[in-house]
C-alpha cells in the first residue's frame, strides 16, 4: 500500500470504529479475505474467519439494537468502553504498514482513538436528541444512514484515499461546530422535561392534599350528623 493509502486507512479505521465498530471490522476483514485490498500486517488478523464470524454476529445484534429507541442509547453508552479503544487498536494496526517506530504507532493509536471518540460522541449525542425530540426522524433512518456512511467511508479510504482525507477534514470541522450545539439543545430539552415532571409532581401533590382535606371534611360532617 502507498503511504497515502495507509494514512487514509489508519485514520479511517479509527473514525469508522466510533460509529459502527463491527461493520468496520467485518468490512475490512472481508475485503482482505477476498483480496480486494491488501491489509497492513497489523490488520491481517481481521481476515481470520473466526474474527469475521464474531464481527458479523455482533453486527447483526447491533443492527436491531441500534434501531430501537432507548435500547440504542444504552448500547452506545456501553460501547463507549469498546469503540474508542478498538479505534485506537485498528489505527495502530493500520500504521504498521509504514514500518515505523513504536512511538509512531502509539501516535497513530492516539489519533485513531481521538477520531473514534469524536465520531462516537457525535453519534451517541445525536441519538439521544432523536429519542427525546418531537422531530420526525426515526432511529431506523439514522442507523441505516450511519451504516452507509461507515461502509462508504471505508471504501473511499481504501480506493480514493486523498478524497477520503479531504472529507475527513470536513467531518472534523463539522463535528467541532455541531457537537456543542447538540449538547446545548440536549440541555434545553432535558431542562424542559425536568420542569414538566416537576409541574406534574406538584399537581399530583396538590390533588392528593385536596382529596385528604375533602375526606377530613366528609368525616367531620358524618360525626356531626351522628352526634345530632
Amino acid at each position: 500500500m502507498e503511504t497515502i493509502e495507509i494514512l487514509a486507512l489508519t485514520l479511517g479505521a479509527g473514525w469508522a470504529a466510533g460509529i459502527n465498530l463491527y461493520a468496520a471490522v467485518f468490512m475490512l476483514g472481508y475485503l482482505g479475505a477476498t483480496g480486494d485490498v491488501i491489509l497492513p500486517p497489523g490488520l491481517e488478523v481481521l481476515s481470520d474467519p473466526l474474527l469475521m464470524g464474531v464481527a458479523g454476529i455482533m453486527y447483526c445484534i447491533e443492527f436491531f439494537a441500534d434501531k430501537t429507541p432507548g435500547v440504542d442509547t444504552g448500547w452506545d453508552v456501553l460501547h463507549t468502553f469498546v469503540r474508542i479503544p478498538a479505534g485506537a487498536i485498528l489505527a495502530a494496526g493500520a500504521a504498521s504498514g509504514f514500518e515505523v517506530s513504536e512511538a509512531a504507532q502509539l501516535a497513530a493509536a492516539l489519533a485513531g482513538g481521538t477520531l473514534a471518540a469524536g465520531s462516537h460522541l457525535t453519534k451517541t449525542s445525536s441519538r439521544v436528541l432523536i429519542n427525546i425530540s418531537p422531530e420526525p426522524v426515526t432511529n431506523w433512518t439514522a442507523s441505516i444512514a450511519e451504516d452507509l456512511v461507515v461502509i462508504g467511508g471505508l471504501w473511499t479510504a481504501l480506493h480514493y484515499p486523498l478524497t477520503f482525507l479531504v472529507l475527513l477534514a470536513l467531518f472534523i470541522l463539522l463535528v467541532a461546530w455541531l457537537l456543542p450545539k447538540i449538547w446545548r439543545t440536549l440541555k434545553k430539552l432535558i431542562h424542559r422535561l425536568g420542569g414538566l415532571f416537576r409541574r406534574n409532581g406538584r399537581g399530583i401533590e396538590q390533588n392528593r392534599r385536596k382529596d385528604i382535606l375533602q375526606q377530613l371534611y366528609h368525616d367531620a360532617g358524618e360525626k356531626e350528623d351522628r352526634s345530632g
